[in-house]
């Protein structure tokens, strides 16, 4: 009897003796893992075990603080001293490295031998080694390759730089040159020009040697700011890209370009017997020079002693005759015809209120040119007839070089 009341109303003897952590681990293994207690099963506890850590870190930094802040004057005297320490070592360390490649003769360059160059095609060594003549007896590491780089870039013909040291007692310099794209003429003198509008020189042997074949540019002065000069090659490149678009390189057929007004692209246009002077502005170019072609023979026909075309007007083109041979006159750009004065639509007579005097001074001045939507525009006969003087001069040039072609692409005939 005593043995079943212990059963069901207390605990066996060996569960008495029991740890309570052992009988409180056996509720947890038997009860399914649901989430929430079951009935009889023992709240969860916090383990102040885990506490004891942080408790024991606060109070250490509290008293003594972390090791790069110490709290105590000689602690932070030590940390102080150790970091000199460091410090001068590291100084000293670079003081005698320092001394010891400036004075080893290993890393000295003895002469011009050890300047190598590459990339070099137009320009030459000579043109390169008085950027490096104060180098010469100087250790390697102690030149200035970005001030170097930058006089390097100076050579007209360089175009960007690279400079480098190779140990133990040389310097490689990699040269990428400028490419020309047009021949610019200033007075009698015939150079190169590239993209940016630096003007390049070279002799009448090497263009005839590498046998270039540009249109001639004027109007690129190297004297100009260089931004000023990018922005007219700036419009030659576009003139001749529309061009040649197609496939057909119609740039070919294009003698000389006069760059002075970005905003004009004037081309000197080879005719048989004749030079025509067309301006195109500074878009639509292709559009323009079909229109050129479409009606030059009839013009020309027309007008024996056409001079200049203006083809900057939508609605119309203006012809301008040779001095002497009379006023400019209008033509409508569809056809080609003249443009009627009584015909409000298209003629520029009517556009201007001064255009009854216009026939009488365009033949005294030969040059007065009329927009119809701007009104006049300033006479061009001095810039016309310099024009004429610099083609005979271009002639005369071309002529020299060994062609016969005095209205021509210079190059071609080299």
């Amino acid at each position: 009897m005593a043995t079943q009341r212990s059963l069901k109303t207390g605990s066996l003897p060996w569960e008495e003796e029991a740890p309570a952590e052992n009988r409180f681990r056996r509720v947890q293994q038997a009860s399914p893992q649901t989430g929430r207690n079951l009935p009889g099963m023992p709240l969860e506890m916090d383990d102040d075990a885990d506490d004891d850590l942080p408790r024991r870190r606060r109070r250490y930094e509290t008293e003594s603080g972390p090791w790069y802040r110490p709290v105590s004057k000689l602690s932070r005297g030590l940390l102080a001293a150790g970091a000199l320490v460091i410090l001068s070592g590291f100084i000293t360390c670079s003081v005698l490295l320092s001394r010891f490649l400036e004075r080893d003769g290993r890393f000295r360059i003895a002469g011009t031998e050890d300047i190598q160059a590459t990339g070099l095609s137009e320009v030459t060594r000579a043109q390169i080694l008085p950027v490096f003549g104060a180098d010469i007896g100087k250790n390697v590491f102690f030149i200035h390759l970005a001030d170097r780089r930058k006089e390097l870039e100076q050579i007209p013909w360089v175009e960007r730089a690279a400079v480098m040291r190779l140990l133990p007692d040389q310097i490689r310099v990699t040269v990428k040159e400028r490419t020309p794209i047009a021949f610019a003429r200033e007075g009698q003198q015939i150079d190169l020009v590239d993209a940016n509008g630096v003007v390049l020189s070279m002799s009448p042997e090497a263009m005839t040697k590498h046998h270039y074949s540009f249109p001639v540019v004027t109007g690129i002065d190297p004297r100009d700011p260089a931004a000023s000069r990018r922005a007219r090659m700036a419009v030659y490149q576009r003139l001749i890209g529309d061009l040649d678009s197609t496939g057909q390189h119609y740039s070919e057929q294009i003698s000389e370009i006069d760059l002075t007004d970005p905003e004009d692209a004037r081309v000197l246009m080879p005719e048989q017997g004749a030079d025509i002077l067309a301006h195109f502005g500074d878009d639509q170019f292709m559009a323009r020079y079909q229109r050129y072609r479409a009606h030059i023979a009839e013009w020309r026909q027309q007008y024996p002693r056409l001079a200049a075309v203006d083809l900057r007007y939508d609605n119309q083109v203006v012809l301008e005759m040779a001095k002497g041979a009379g006023a400019q006159t209008a033509v409508n750009a569809g056809d080609g015809k003249p443009v009627s004065a009584a015909d409000p639509a298209q003629g520029a007579d009517s556009a201007n209120p001064d255009s009854a005097d216009r026939a009488g001074s365009a033949s005294a001045d030969h040059g007065t040119r009329v927009n119809p939507h701007s009104g006049a525009r300033p006479s061009a006969r001095s810039a016309r007839e310099k024009r004429k003087q610099a083609a005979a001069k271009h002639a005369a040039a071309l002529r020299h070089h060994g062609t016969n072609r005095p209205v021509s692409r210079y190059g071609q005939g080299l």
